[in-house]
């Protein structure tokens, strides 16, 4: 009881730092907790839209299972009966064994095909009636199908059947509802069955939007009671059963992450069950692809966010330390007290473990449900510090944030222990010649681990350059993002490693100062300028931390940017406009009378242009542009002779310029310059850079362009460009027995010359919208006018989905996250800091006060000692912040298909990103020596002079 009660005073009596401490345990727990719950939630979100996409896109209801099996025995015996049993309580099992309930379900059975007749049919009509159907049940028959005409079947004992059956069924056996008809087996004994149809069926558009029945599926054949079939088929073994077919419509929306696994055992176990079972079985489940491929998903996902949250781990992990640290220091005249005083080093740590697990537990038990917060955030970013009004992340506890809060916490003990470990060792004597012989040099300084931790992130940056050359000169594709958590962790050793760097180098820059301008300084810079000379070491925990805080919000800021940037160029890039489509076009063969076969096939094909008008006159378009693209086209230089393959492009010039889009910087000149260039000539073109260096072609030379079957025609050459929207000018994978990637190659020339002198061939037509059209409009206009299109590509489709990825929402919530979390910690931190230094020098303060400095005097001292030790912090972080993006951030592209980044990577920085670190930064300056202006003005002499004597 006694230790609990010394424990509790001690907290109490650092209430405020153990305050601060709780925090950051706080935080740290809700960081640790939000990745696995982030992680769910955002690859749950983004499985169900991939599951409203493929409903979408292929008009399949997601929840869809469907299972049908042939029946190999040709009698009805025991043991078929017995397997059909098994299987249908295998069917019922599905909805559990796949972890989601059943919206929807139905069943159907059928006999062999029959021949039918009526029943008053003449021998020669039996014989020239070409009927056929067979016996088949549905469950839930009334509440699925259409009554046309009649009544529903009822179940009769006098042998005769009652059925309904589609009109055009009806219509093949020449009879009418209500007339009797005969089924006759067409194998072994030829059984006859009597049948009446009582009803007329169609599919009923509004029994079932789940899992409809159609009923012109199946149009040949009675449909009767199951209760009828089973009894008479099934039981009865009057005919043989040849086809059996169940039907799920399950509720897709309660398919999580975590039952994907049992989804696709569920779908493996149907099919083993099946195969083969009763006949030749066939499973669709068409969920099944997604869910097998998430794993995949899954795995990058939490890779990434682990690599997203070092920086801000690193960050977490320092504050947590520093505390500690502080609170130590506090203590460590009461700790070697209690040495001298017979306490042992056990003793006094299980007091600190204790300490540590009651700030650990309540922390724990509030951090996750700050993690649910945090997650939701990372739901509603958008980009970096940007958020939208999406639908909420649907985020629960789960054990696994538990569990993973926990493990944080206790790492976070352990951490936060460590320099009360080291306190414990020092006596009462050996304490106070500490305090008298000053600080020492610090073991980073000594060790050299600031110029260990720069050469390995710069030795790792080597390494992962020359990758990232061989990827490029390779031609290699990489088909989704994919971050390796080095590209992460580098930057923060090198921000860290350059920080210290920095600070061992900064002591001898103010004693320059100082020395430079000794005779000139005012009292209030001198007394700063020998306090951080002489006691440099006291003021490096809050420099690392600023420095650091800075520097990775600025990588963060400069990755995020960068990354989104990129991601969106390319794929404007790719599609060269807002929306480009291809209409259909029709095609003839022209052949004379009297042509050969050989000639014929020889002979090109001509296509007919459709209208453009239509295509040209709709509503919320600003521009369009013809663009012609063929792939295969061939030049011939004139020159040397040389010739090769090229993708030639057939463009208007006014019209392109207005409508193409185009990234600045990727030509020598705007992209106008080279459209007027060429627009004067009919006959000029552009080439590439790789004809031009491949060919030794200039601008003034002669070029042939045709291609397959039609004639050549020289073009001269006006201008080379690097590129051109639309095209990539990157190397193509390696030909069979080429050396080197083969690089593409481009000629632009005008749409009229190409279309009159080479051939005239389908084009695309690209889209310039106004602001605040919609695709959806342009679509509809274009299905209105009966525009038949062949291809449809819209760029603000594939960037909003590009924006919904799940790991460039992880990128962008995890940066802006971390960001936020940097500036809070930094002012929470820079607050504990230089309020306890304030108390430690309360006496320095009252005796300059009392020697007749004057209390402005003493205000500049602060302000001076704050600038020339956070302000200076705040710069190195700035400094080492761009230089750490200008090392790192062009390792991304890595992260991209490298065949395909085009345009190229570029480093990317909003000034707006700036703004908002230095406002922050700033107010968490002006906020904190706010507080210790205010402090001091609160400080008596007296009380300083007597905190003195003691």
């Amino acid at each position: 009881m006694a230790l609990w009660t010394m424990i509790l005073h001690k907290m109490v009596n650092n209430k405020w730092l153990q305050l601060n401490l709780w925090f950051g345990l706080t935080v740290c727990v809700a960081l640790f907790c939000s990745m696995p719950l982030y992680s769910d939630a955002i690859l749950q979100r983004t499985l169900l839209k991939e599951l409203q996409q493929l409903q979408e896109r292929e008009s399949v209801f997601p929840g869809y299972v469907k299972i049908s099996t042939t029946v190999s025995s040709k009698t009805m015996d025991e043991k078929t009966r017995s397997l059909i049993e098994e299987a249908d309580e295998f069917v019922e099992s599905i909805p559990e064994r796949m972890g989601m309930e059943a919206q929807s379900f139905y069943l159907q059975r059928f006999t062999p095909k029959m021949k039918i007749y009526g029943a008053d049919a003449s021998e020669q009509e039996k014989k020239v009636l070409d009927a056929t159907g067979g016996f088949k049940t549905l469950t839930d028959m009334s509440e699925r199908v259409h009554l046309i005409e009649g009544r529903m079947p009822t179940v009769r004992t006098d042998g005769v059947f009652e059925a309904l059956v589609t009109e055009r069924f009806l219509l093949s056996t020449k009879r009418e509802v209500g007339q009797e008809l005969v089924a006759e087996l067409m194998t072994g004994d030829r059984t006859r069955f009597r049948v009446i149809p009582v009803g007329l069926i169609e599919t009923d558009p509004y029994a079932d939007p789940y899992l409809p029945f159609l009923a012109e599926e199946v149009v040949d054949g009675f449909m009767i009671p199951v209760e009828a079939f089973d009894r008479e088929f099934i039981l009865g073994g009057k005919a043989a059963v040849a086809f059996l077919e169940w039907r799920y419509a399950m509720k897709y929306e309660q398919l999580t992450v975590e039952f994907l696994d049992q989804l696709v055992r569920a779908d493996n176990e149907i099919r083993n069950f099946f195969q083969g079972y009763i006949g030749i079985a066939e499973v669709d489940i068409p969920v099944t692809p997604t869910a097998a491929s998430y794993h995949e998903t899954e795995d990058q996902l939490d890779v990434m966010m682990i690599a997203l949250y070092t920086p801000v781990l690193l960050m977490l992990a320092f504050y947590l330390y520093m505390v500690a640290n502080l609170i130590i220091e506090r203590q460590k005249t009461e700790i070697s007290v209690l040495r001298s005083r017979g306490a042992s080093r056990f003793q006094l740590m299980t007091a600190f473990t204790l300490e540590g697990l009651l700030l650990g537990l309540s922390a724990l038990a509030i951090g996750p449900y700050l993690g649910v917060a945090f997650t939701q955030l990372l739901g509603a970013s958008s980009g970096f510090l940007e958020f939208v009004q999406r639908s909420a992340l649907e985020v629960g506890l789960s054990s696994d944030a538990y569990k993973v809060g926990a493990a944080a916490v206790s790492a976070a003990i352990l951490l936060i222990l460590i320099p009360a470990f080291l306190a414990t060792r020092v006596s009462i004597v050996g304490h106070k010649q500490q305090m008298a012989r000053g600080a020492k040099l610090s073991f980073w300084y000594k060790s050299g681990i600031d110029i260990i931790l720069v050469g390995l992130a710069i030795y790792l940056l080597i390494n992962f350059n020359k990758r990232m050359d061989d990827l490029q000169r390779l031609a290699l594709d990489a088909n989704a993002l994919q971050v390796d958590p080095l590209l992460f962790f580098m930057p923060a050793l090198f921000a860290l490693g350059g920080g210290l760097l920095a600070l061992r180098v900064y002591p001898w820059f103010i004693r320059l100062v100082y020395w430079a301008g000794r005779k000139w300084w005012p009292p209030s810079l001198y007394h700063s300028l020998v306090q951080i000379s002489r006691s440099s070491g006291q003021y490096l925990t809050i420099k690392v931390f600023l420095i650091l805080t800075v520097a990775t919000g600025l990588f963060s800021a400069n990755a995020a940017r960068t990354i989104n940037d990129n991601m969106e160029s390319k794929i404007q890039y790719a599609i060269g406009a807002d929306i480009a489509v291809q209409a259909k076009w029709e095609t003839y063969e022209p052949a004379s009378a009297g042509q050969t076969r050989l000639a014929a096939e020889s002979k090109q094909i001509q296509y007919i242009e459709p209208p453009f008008q239509p295509m040209n006159e709709l509503e919320g378009v600003e521009s369009v542009a013809k663009v012609f693209k063929k792939e295969d086209a061939m030049f011939i230089e004139t020159k040397n002779k040389g010739s090769g393959f090229m993708t030639l492009f057939g463009i208007d010039t006014m019209d392109f310029g207005k409508t193409a889009w185009m990234k600045d910087g990727l030509l020598d000149s705007h992209i106008n310059h080279y459209l007027n260039l060429i627009a004067p000539d009919p006959k000029a073109v552009l080439v590439s850079r790789s004809i031009a260096d491949e060919y030794d072609v200039k601008p003034g030379d002669s070029i042939r362009v045709y291609w397959q079957g039609q004639s050549q025609v020289i073009f001269t050459v006006y201008g080379i460009v690097d590129y051109w929207p639309a095209w990539s000018p990157l190397p193509t994978e390696r030909s069979f027995g080429s050396k080197d990637p083969e690089r593409p190659h481009l000629i632009v020339g005008h749409l009229g010359t190409i279309q009159n002198r080479i051939g005239l061939e389908p084009y695309e037509v690209w889209y310039k919208l106004k602001e605040g059209v919609s695709t959806a409009q342009i679509y509809g206009q274009l299905e209105e006018k009966d525009v038949s299109l062949v291809s449809f590509r819209d760029a603000k489709q594939e960037l909003i989905q590009s924006a919904n990825d799940p790991l460039r929402l992880a990128m962008n919530g995890v940066m802006t996250l971390g960001f936020v979390i940097a500036m809070l910690i930094c002012f929470f931190g820079f607050l504990i800091f230089w309020v306890l230094t304030l108390s430690g020098r309360t006496l320095q303060y009252g005796v300059l006060q009392a020697m007749g400095i004057p209390f402005p005097q003493i205000i500049g001292m602060l302000v001076s000692e704050q600038a020339l030790t956070s302000g200076a912090a705040i710069i190195i972080g700035v400094y080492i912040g761009n230089l750490t993006s200008d090392l790192y951030v062009p390792l991304f592209e890595m992260s991209f298909a490298t065949s395909e980044q085009v345009p190229p990577f570029q480093i990317v920085r909003e000034l707006s990103d700036y703004v908002q670190l230095y406002g922050i930064v700033g107010f968490t300056l002006g906020i904190g020596l706010s507080i210790l202006v205010y402090r001091l003005s609160r400080t008596r002499i007296a009380h300083a002079l007597k905190l003195g004597e003691e």
